[in-house]
């Protein structure tokens, strides 16, 4: 890189909020700033909101745009990231259909912009700076309101041609269930993501079964959460007990595909789910241990993330860096 171009901005793009922050070469996050997502208000008021946060990142650190190596974005839904394009919505960003993300981002700032989605972006960053630290093969999951996913192959981030793998929340644990927003049917994020464990929790109280979630929602069970039915869980509550040992379950189905198909050292589960720590993963543990491949199993570990909600903005800084090592070897 160019004298001129030491810095580097990263933006994690999130359906509640949008963090931006300021890399120096060391890699080492400098300064974030953040604002809240609004994605109802559509993609233009978003983007908006997006530039911003840059702009205001900048201007607080005394920094201008022609200092800066280029800018990562982190984005969820469908990433085509050779055309930096925004390709199919998320359901925390909807509406997101065919958006030119990178090419908006540069002509407002002058400078290269590179998008990739944001579970990949986590993926790298823990390999970079958190739980991953010095592992060649690694996979993510991150669990949240839907289930991603992000592949380290070698030390290198596994994009797929377009910037597309990696959707561990969409692979079919179950041929014959429900149908899931993406057109396939028995998806793992229908099972093991935070939105499954509030649908399932919602339809048990509403068959009036027994919970300390009623008394925790005071009956409004459309209100119920994943972080509800968790604290219920480890409260000894049978309901949330049984609705999280089932997510855990399909949980685990996913990880045993994904260390038989990529024979990883390490699994890293993030997302707000991780939360739940053992809960969540220790079956998952279990099940691996059982049902995958012998050679596989016994290599692996599982272990949750260490970057928390800064995993994305670390992955799209590295990611910016990545790509102009790239070009100077080529």
């Amino acid at each position: 890189m160019a004298k001129r171009t030491e810095m580097v901005v990263a933006v994690d793009i999130g359906g509640t909020k949008i963090l931006a922050a300021l890399f120096p070469p060391d890699g080492k996050m400098l300064a974030g700033v953040s604002r809240l997502t609004l994605p109802r208000e559509g993609v233009p008021a978003v983007i908006d909101r997006l530039c911003a946060a840059i702009s205001a990142l900048l201007l607080d650190n005394n920094v201008t745009a022609s200092r800066l190596a280029g800018i990562g974005l982190a984005c969820a839904g469908g990433i085509d990231t050779p055309r930096g394009m925004v390709v199919t919505p998320s359901p925390n960003l909807p509406g997101w259909v065919d958006v030119p993300l990178a090419d908006i981002v540069q002509k407002k700032f002058g400078v290269p912009v590179f998008l990739l989605n944001d579970a990949s972006a986590a993926a790298l960053g823990e390999h970079r700076c958190g739980a991953g630290r010095g592992v060649k093969n690694l996979v993510l999951f991150t669990i949240g309101t839907g289930i991603g996913g992000g592949i380290i192959i070698g030390g290198e981030l596994y994009p797929g041609a377009v910037g597309a793998a990696g959707e561990f929340g969409h692979m079919t644990v179950a041929a014959d269930g429900p149908l899931c927003g993406c057109g396939n049917t028995g998806c793992l994020e229908l099972f093991a993501s935070a939105r499954a464990v509030e649908r399932d929790a919602i339809a048990r109280l509403r068959r009036g079964e027994k919970s300390v979630l009623r008394d925790m929602v005071k009956g409004d069970f459309d209100s119920v959460t994943a972080v509800q039915v968790g604290e219920a869980a480890r409260g000894g509550d049978p309901l949330a007990g049984d609705v999280i040992a089932r997510a855990a379950y399909f949980l685990g189905v996913g990880m045993v595909n994904v260390v038989n198909i990529f024979n990883p050292e390490l699994v890293v589960i993030g997302g707000g789910m991780a939360a739940l720590g053992d809960m969540l993963i220790a079956p998952g543990r279990q099940m691996v241990a059982e049902r995958a491949f012998s050679v596989s199993s016994g290599l692996v570990r599982i272990v949750t993330a260490a970057l928390g909600n800064q995993a994305g903005v670390y992955g799209a800084a590295a990611f910016v860096r990545d790509r102009f090592a790239r070009r100077k070897k080529e």
